[in-house]
């Protein structure tokens, strides 16, 4: 019972810890997050304990009001947090990466399976939607790492649609945040039998994480790359 009890007490102040720490994260980015959160809580409490006086029950709407001033504090504070996460990663390379990393359950993840000396970089993502490439970089050098892995794709797994995404702000583009949201949006189109042959075949192709080792995440803007053009 004393294991249980210290553990849960380990596991609790592991979350305590955590959250502090993306909060401070969070407020190099956006110094107001403080603010908005007391002010989100004050207002949600006052609201439903002004109603509880109202309507004659101002205990039991006080402890409500608590409760739902706790829950918009998370909710506005995890929407804040990731948009300063995002607002951090954005324009780095490999940030893609890292969202992919996120997807969820049902979708198989490989960074950096193309990539040229200018660390322009597809990723792969595979799921029911399909073989999802997801390239970041200058949109007009990504064109041809695209075209090479789509021809690539086409000789390991003919029945299988490949669709790609290239991310950033420009036209035809899909924001860094808005990754994900994409991706799950995608129809479902393949069965699981499938999504499991194909991502046999393409593990035994091999690609380059294999040669070669990358942190995860997004990587330091001084690395430089081996001289000789593309590595696959």
């Amino acid at each position: 019972m004393a294991r249980k009890d210290n553990a849960d007490s380990a596991a609790n102040q592991g979350r305590l810890k955590q959250i502090a720490q993306t909060y401070k994260m969070t407020r190099r980015v956006d110094s107001k997050v403080g603010l908005v959160i007391a002010g989100v809580g004050i207002v949600t409490f006052g609201v439903i304990l002004a109603i509880g006086f109202a309507l004659g029950h101002p205990l039991y709407l006080g402890i409500l009001g608590f409760i739902l001033a706790f829950l918009a504090m998370a909710i506005i504070f995890g929407r804040r947090a990731e948009r300063a996460a995002f607002g951090q990663m954005e324009g780095q390379p490999g940030a893609a990466a890292a969202v992919l990393e996120n997807v969820g359950r049902g979708w198989t993840t490989t960074p950096a399976v193309a990539m040229n000396r200018s660390q322009d970089v597809v990723h792969r993502a595979v799921s029911k939607a399909g073989i999802v490439l997801v390239a970041e970089g200058n949109p007009n050098r990504l064109k041809s790492l695209l075209a090479a892995e789509k021809r690539k794709m086409a000789r390991i797994v003919v029945d299988v649609p490949v669709r790609d995404i290239i991310v950033g702000d420009g036209e035809g583009q899909v924001p860094l945040k808005k990754v994900r949201a994409t991706l799950l949006k995608l129809p479902r189109v393949v069965d699981g039998p499938t999504v499991t042959a194909t991502n046999d075949r393409l593990r035994a192709m091999g690609d380059l994480m294999s040669n070669m080792p990358l942190p995860k995440g997004p990587m330091p803007k001084n690395v430089r790359m081996p001289k000789g053009g593309k590595m696959r």
